[in-house]
């Protein structure tokens, strides 16, 4: 007697076969409104009510701001931050670099190791950069570059703190489209993590960080 397993199996690989495997033209040019006054604030108050803190960076380096919010942390708690942030956070003994797999870049040792979702877990915050910050939405989009890491650093620890560059801001979505590069992996964020059970109960950090703290550079 056939296996069903078999036979299922025997089907996708003979529609895989027959696929056209010709390259697909994904249309970009999606209309969006232009850019104005005021998009900037906009973005602010979208990702607070989120219930996301929103702390403005004057200059280029916010190095001291993510001290601070840093040493806030209980029991002086570990930082993980991906191997390309353009910033040196990695003087501080709690903090470890995580290596990229998109790069292969790793630690200061060039070890490239990167870390277990289990020690992940033993992190209390994480800081990456961003690609895109969309004003009509409030929504951050990570495209996990050197400088923003593998996605699971952004998952795992309980606080993200995420620098986003005020050049970066974007009016909607479709001018977010515009900037990605449809063949990376993309996270788009939307708040800290929550969701909510049918009594709508609202539970913070089930799929990801209970708390987003964006810090907005320039």
């Amino acid at each position: 007697m056939t296996n069903a397993r078999e036979v299922i199996l025997g089907r996708v690989r003979a529609a895989l076969a027959e696929a056209d495997r010709s390259e697909v033209h994904v249309p970009t040019a999606y209309r969006s409104r232009p850019e104005r006054e005021g998009d900037v604030e906009r973005f602010v108050e979208r990702v607070e009510d989120y219930r996301a803190t929103v702390t403005r960076v004057p200059g280029d380096d916010p190095a001291a701001v993510v001290d601070a919010i840093v040493a806030a942390l209980p029991d002086g708690g570990r930082v993980v931050v991906p191997s390309g942030l353009p910033w040196d956070l990695t003087g501080r003994a709690d903090t470890t670099v995580d290596s990229n797999t998109a790069t292969g870049a790793g630690g200061p040792d060039g070890d490239g190791r990167a870390l277990s979702s289990t020690e992940l877990d033993g992190y209390a915050a994480v800081v990456t950069a961003a690609a895109v910050g969309i004003a009509e939405t409030g929504t951050i989009v990570l495209t996990h570059e050197a400088d923003q890491g593998r996605r699971a650093i952004s998952l795992v620890p309980d606080l993200h703190v995420c620098v986003v560059r005020v050049d970066q801001v974007v009016p909607d979505v479709p001018a977010a489209f515009r900037r990605l590069d449809p063949g990376r992996p993309q996270t788009w964020i939307s708040g800290p993590s929550a969701t909510s059970d049918i009594e709508l109960n609202r539970v913070e950090g089930v799929h990801g960080p209970r708390t987003l703290h964006v810090l907005l550079v320039g």
